[in-house]
């Protein structure tokens, strides 16, 4: 599976995001925790561009009338009708059928790539 180096790891500062263009496809690049994680920039609901949605966290199970928030920095939003999802595997937080396409980043000498392909 071909690796499409795409930019530097210094272009992305901790907790930020940059989108790419990848044969004809955009899809965005989060660094979390020193990790680099990518995601299709389209909501699978309308087709937003979902990576430029807010990047925030959610609220984890907890007691009744309590609110324990967390996983911040993890979870981006789309930015129209608010669907959201863990950046870290392209997944929704509100059913196990839907997902936005995550792809495989690979780091070499500081350079970001995506690898494309099944």
């Amino acid at each position: 599976m071909p690796v499409h180096y795409v930019m530097k790891t210094s272009d992305i500062p901790e907790g930020g995001r940059a989108i790419a263009n990848v044969e004809g496809r955009e899809i965005g690049i989060y660094r979390i925790d020193g990790q680099y994680y990518a995601l299709h920039n389209y909501c699978p609901h309308l087709g937003a561009p979902l990576c430029v949605g807010a990047v925030c966290g959610t609220n984890l199970p907890s007691d009744v009338y309590e609110y324990e928030y967390g996983r911040g920095g993890e979870i981006v939003r789309c930015p129209w009708h608010g669907w959201e999802f863990d950046i870290k595997t392209g997944k929704s937080l509100f059913s196990d059928k839907v997902r936005t396409r995550s792809y495989k980043v690979e780091v070499q000498d500081g350079n970001i790539g995506i690898v494309i392909g099944s």
